[in-house]
């Protein structure tokens, strides 16, 4: 069969190249155009690589590589020595960091090509896609619609056959918000398993970057490239527990799914696609059981960090990196650099400069067990629990107005608030075509019971399409 550039997998890819029916740099090429062509739709893209088909002729003769000549897209916040890290931000256009985040590191040595950068909110701080360096990014199912944030560009680019996988950021759902709304598989680990250094944070103990693909085998093809221990991470030291492991289409034969129905939301269209899911669980071989997460939302109130805490890691992350043009987020802020929509950076501005002397931050930290042992009480008997990644549909661009950052009924809070790992995965549309997607979430260093669980759903339900573009 000929190689086909849409809904390619790394699978695909690879078979082609050993094949000799494309060269990387043809492979590359025929991205670049692709994302010369369609991304002006979208404006997922700040840049592209100028060095991409340079390293795509390289590769023809290194040896080969578990991503080898894989096209990817990182995040904006990701940094990269070969192209600007804007972390969505007009305060920080043009700056070039000095090297790679780990992970960038990570994929090129593992073989990958990286393509560019992608849009994002000013410093990852929405559930949209405002940015003041690039507007804003529209989904690919319905330009009418927002792709999710913070991950937006990755989101709508990977969905839209712009690059093989991409890179996102996860706080508190940035990775698997937009996976839903983009009808893509969107991986959050326990925090550390991957490392962070090189990436920007709002949470640093909460916060992890993951992989951003069409099908749950690149999703985990991708994470054994830039999972795994890294010194300058110390979050990273116990990460040699967590590796995709045997991907195994019966692997819901036996399973038992905890379905947490206060999760669920009132949206009908999300409650009859997610209920449907269970169903299909059910029919796979899973055991499916309806349960509750006692005080959800107390819980989750009660666990947010982002005002306590995200502009002293976001402060703590500028001092990191090599002569930034800001030195702090009150410096962009008394400045109006920031896109005026972001309710978050006006809620995160007036955080203490010192967390740990915070009572009120000390309290939210140790709430956070608690949380953790609620929902980890509530996940003993099964292999997972599920719930609908978002309780809405993608909002329309004139519809986020509805919402602000800290009221989007958003299940992503769960498993990053309880720092537990989780996976989103496709499950099916809304009649008027909007992506929904349904996650797993399970224990700490669970990731390789993650991945089997949802390649089983994935195999049997086949939700992901294509957008028409």
């Amino acid at each position: 069969m000929a190689f086909t550039l849409e809904e390619a997998t790394i699978a695909s890819i690879q078979a082609a190249l050993a094949a000799k029916e494309l060269s990387v740099a043809e492979l590359v090429r025929a991205y670049l155009e692709r994302i010369e062509r369609i991304d002006p739709q979208l404006n997922s893209v700040v840049t592209t690589n100028e060095r991409a088909l340079e390293r795509a002729q390289q590769l023809e003769h290194e040896p080969r590589g578990p991503l080898h000549g894989v096209p990817v897209l990182l995040k904006d916040n990701i940094c990269t020595h070969d192209m600007p890290t804007t972390f969505g931000s007009i305060a920080m256009k043009g700056y070039r960091p000095r090297s790679d985040a780990t992970v960038a590191h990570r994929l090129r040595d593992a073989g990958a090509v990286i393509l560019g950068k992608t849009t994002l909110p000013d410093w990852a701080t929405s559930w949209f896609s405002y940015s003041s360096l690039t507007e804003e990014t529209r989904n690919p199912y319905d330009t009418d619609r927002d792709p999710g944030g913070s991950s937006s560009g990755t989101g709508a680019a990977v969905a839209a056959n712009l690059a093989a996988a991409g890179l996102g950021t996860d706080c508190g759902g940035s990775i698997r918000l937009p996976a839903s709304f983009c009808n893509l598989v969107g991986v959050r680990s326990t925090p550390g398993v991957v490392p962070r250094t090189g990436t920007s944070y709002l949470v640093i103990p909460q916060d992890t970057v993951g992989p951003m693909a069409r099908t749950v085998a690149d999703a985990a093809a991708v994470f054994e490239a830039i999972a795994g221990y890294d010194p300058a991470d110390r979050y990273s030291a116990a990460t040699i527990a967590s590796r995709p492991g045997r991907l195994d289409p019966e692997a819901l034969k036996g399973a038992r799914i905890g379905l947490v129905t206060n999760a669920i939301g009132d949206d009908p269209d999300v409650s009859a696609l997610i209920r449907r899911a269970g169903e299909d669980i059910e029919r796979a071989g899973g055991a499916v059981e309806p349960v509750e997460i006692p005080d959800l939302m107390d819980l989750i109130i009660a666990t947010s960090m982002y005002t306590d805490r995200s502009k002293h890691d976001i402060d703590a992350f500028l001092a990191e990196l090599d002569d930034p043009p800001v030195r702090s987020l009150k410096e962009v802020y008394d400045a109006g650099q920031y896109d005026k929509r972001l309710d978050l950076m006006d809620a995160m501005i007036d955080g203490p400069d010192d967390p740990d002397s915070d009572p009120d931050y000390l309290k939210r930290f140790a709430a956070r067990h608690e949380f953790t042992l609620v929902v980890e009480n509530v996940m003993a008997r099964f292999d997972a629990l599920a719930y609908p990644s978002v309780q809405v549909p993608p909002p329309t661009l004139a519809g986020r107005a509805d919402w602000t950052t800290l009221t989007l009924p958003t299940n992503t809070l769960i498993a990053s608030q309880t720092w537990l790992p989780a996976i989103t995965v496709p499950a099916g549309f809304t009649p008027d075509g909007a992506p929904v997607g349904l996650e797993l979430v399970g224990r700490p260093y669970s990731e390789a019971t993650l991945f089997r669980l949802a390649y089983a759903y994935e195999q049997a339900t086949q939700h992901r399409r294509a957008p028409a573009l």
